[in-house]
């Protein structure tokens, strides 16, 4: 059970490392000109190939709640990440939404009953922390509406990853991936044609690029965090902070950009706060339900 546990936390935390290879995938091989046109065709085909693999159309009786998650998870958030990444430096807006952590604590004391522990937010402040000291620089500016957006754009997927858990039987974790895929791109697609138009013609290099992006990145990476959330909670967004640092670990090996001593210790201070925001909520969750005052209603833990 003790192996099994692990072996699935591992492949969670396989997601959010295949999201920090998309920065370096969309600049060198993909239209960097039309990043919405990019985040729908990445959602879109992705979740028609994973619907391909069993899971089928939606079904009606279900198709509100997976609207609303395919446009928190997906549409919402590639919109508002997009934005964010127009008027912020890639770090400031990275660093922004690190925070999600800290609001999935928040959101699921009132979705999920689970009051947050005072630890489990400072590991959530300390993984925003070490993301600022491993990816700003003394150039980063702040923009008003870019901000906004960035958070935004972190409680849009937080509510999103919440929500998966609390409607965790509207479907197996491969169809709860391919439906808000599919919806979530089907949404923004037509926003993206209105406001960027069509692409240039592709290159094989965009071809490839697209490939990778759509199954490795979108189709794998999105049903292993699903599937994850399902089992192991809401609490797996603590691994999403090893996208940033993927990114960053990416950007030295590929580009040259390596780590300052100020970005090593963010990098240490990332991996630190991911595993004890993992090893607190397994905690919280091993305790036996709590007696309120006054009531015999008991709050269990999820």
């Amino acid at each position: 059970m003790q192996f099994n546990r692990l072996a699935l936390m591992l492949a969670t935390a396989a997601a959010p490392v295949l999201w920090g290879t998309t920065y370096l995938v969309f600049t060198q091989t993909l239209p960097v000109g039309h990043p919405l046109l990019v985040g729908a065709l990445r959602a879109l085909p992705a979740g028609v190939l994973l619907m391909l693999l069993g899971p089928g159309l939606p079904p009606r009786s279900k198709l509100l709640p997976l609207l609303f998650l395919g446009l928190a998870n997906i549409g919402v958030f590639f919109a508002l990440l997009f934005l964010a990444a127009q008027r912020l430096p890639g770090g400031v807006a990275a660093t922004i939404m690190s925070a999600q952590p800290l609001v999935v604590a928040l959101l699921a004391w009132p979705l999920l009953a689970r009051k947050p522990r005072p630890a489990q937010l400072a590991a959530a402040l300390a993984g925003s922390m070490g993301v600022g000291l491993l990816i700003l620089g003394p150039a980063a500016r702040l923009d008003a509406i870019g901000v906004a957006a960035a958070l935004a754009a972190a409680f849009s997927m937080a509510m999103g990853t919440v929500l998966i858990e609390r409607w965790g039987r509207i479907g197996t974790p491969l169809a709860v991936a391919a439906w808000q895929l599919a919806l979530g791109g089907l949404v923004l697609l037509p926003v993206a044609l209105c406001v960027e138009g069509l692409p240039p013609m592709l290159t094989a290099r965009n071809a490839v690029g697209f490939a990778y992006l759509i199954v490795i990145g979108t189709a794998l990476g999105y049903w292993l965090w699903v599937r994850g959330i399902g089992v192991l909670g809401a609490d797996v967004t603590f691994l999403s902070l090893l996208s940033p640092l993927t990114a960053t670990v990416l950007g030295a090996l590929v580009l040259g950009e390596w780590f300052s001593p100020m970005q090593t210790g963010g990098a240490v201070l990332i991996l630190g706060a991911t595993v004890a925001g993992m090893a607190l909520s397994r905690r919280a969750r091993r305790e036996p339900a709590v007696q309120r005052p006054g009531s015999s209603e008991q709050l269990q833990p999820h």
